[in-house]
């Protein structure tokens, strides 16, 4: 009995890692495939606009189902701060993500993605949600170092790629045309690169406001149902700034309409539950610290499903990037360490206490 307590109390104190781990594995699967969907020339807010209205389709029965008495009463406040929430962490997050998806590729996008932990931390710090405390101590600085690592090993893998160490399925450029487009390709890269850190300091922002946000309203599938269903309207006027053709609207590929269901249902309904709950649990910072995976599973999709070659500045970007995410974890558990001794310790005088006072006691 002892042990089945005790296996049960290991899994609840690691549930929320576990839970955010798996969350940015099927993360990074859908980064990679819809970077192949925008490859077919489809509107990146089209596909923001379906992927929202899917989640929203998904998780309307299980927020009645499951939350309906326990919902807090509506207020205009509260649908203000989701109609923000959809703003932040979905449409505008999605047109500057998607946008800089398109000009660059799967793998880059999650390397600067992996640099959210470093800004939800700056971010905190500045908004004082962390305290500047923090960084005198051990546990502070095993966070920073982490970081750092994280950065650096995203930085690393978007400004190195190496040499080929696998064979690729895809058709090497003519050079001519390589020459010829060189130009145009570093420009567009660039340009990808400044609109996914645009995207990624909105999605930091949007950490931190959701940590707030359920703590108002702690009903993680009816926040979420409402963030997509205001998302959705925002992605389709967001839409409107490439091209007003209804022909956008329009989906015959059938491997496009795949991918925007998988992504509006795992990489959307599933995945932004799973984080608020993270969040919920753990704080904004600490579910940060773990969208470093999406690059590790987007790098290893993009190579064993879709085939794109495995480059060595991918591999030695992804381990230094884990080991960055190793350290911070690292320091979280030893800024927990003293709140769960403290109690045992106490405990334990408080037994000494008592086994003292029954000694001395007459028989």
């Amino acid at each position: 009995m002892g042990e089945d307590m005790g296996g049960v109390r290991v899994v609840g104190k690691y549930s929320p890692v576990i839970v955010m781990v798996i969350s940015n594995v099927a993360m990074g699967s859908v980064n990679a495939l819809v970077k192949k969907a925008l490859d077919v020339g489809v509107n990146h807010m089209v596909i923001g606009a379906y992927r929202m209205a899917i989640s929203a389709f998904v998780l309307a029965p299980l927020a009645y189902i499951l939350e309906r008495k326990t919902r807090p009463k509506m207020t205009f406040r509260l649908m203000v701060d989701h109609f923000i929430s959809g703003l932040l962490g979905a449409s505008l997050m999605q047109f500057f993500f998607l946008l800089g998806l398109s000009y660059t590729s799967a793998t880059v996008s999650c390397a600067l993605v992996s640099m959210l932990p470093a800004i939800t931390f700056a971010l905190a710090l500045i908004f004082r949600i962390e305290k500047l405390k923090v960084l005198k101590t051990k546990a502070g600085m095993l966070k920073v170092i982490g970081t750092l690592i994280c950065i650096s090993g995203a930085l690393f893998l978007t400004f190195y790629k190496g040499p080929q160490i696998s064979n690729s399925h895809s058709h090497r450029e003519a050079p001519h045309t390589k020459n010829n487009a060189q130009e145009d390709k570093t420009n567009n890269w660039l340009l990808g690169c400044l609109y996914l850190t645009i995207g990624t300091v909105l999605l930091s922002l949007w950490m931190l406001f959701q940590g707030n946000l359920s703590i108002k309203y702690p009903c993680k599938y009816s926040s979420t149902c409402l963030m997509s269903i205001f998302a959705a309207f925002q992605c389709a006027l967001l839409s409107l700034y490439k091209k007003r053709d209804a022909n956008d609207w329009i989906i015959d590929d059938r491997f496009v309409i795949m991918v925007i269901i998988y992504a509006g249902v795992v990489g959307q309904a599933m995945s932004t539950v799973a984080t608020t709950w993270g969040i919920k649990k753990l704080g904004a910072v600490f579910a940060s610290a773990f969208f470093p995976i999406i690059l590790i599973s987007a790098t290893l999709f993009d190579f064993l499903i879709l085939h794109t070659p495995l480059y060595i500045g991918s591999v030695i970007g992804s381990l230094v990037t884990i080991t960055g995410l190793y350290m911070f974890l690292w320091g979280k558990n030893k800024e927990t360490e003293p709140s769960t001794t403290l109690p045992s310790r106490m405990d334990d005088e408080a037994k000494n206490i008592n086994n003292e006072n029954e000694s001395k006691s007459p028989v």
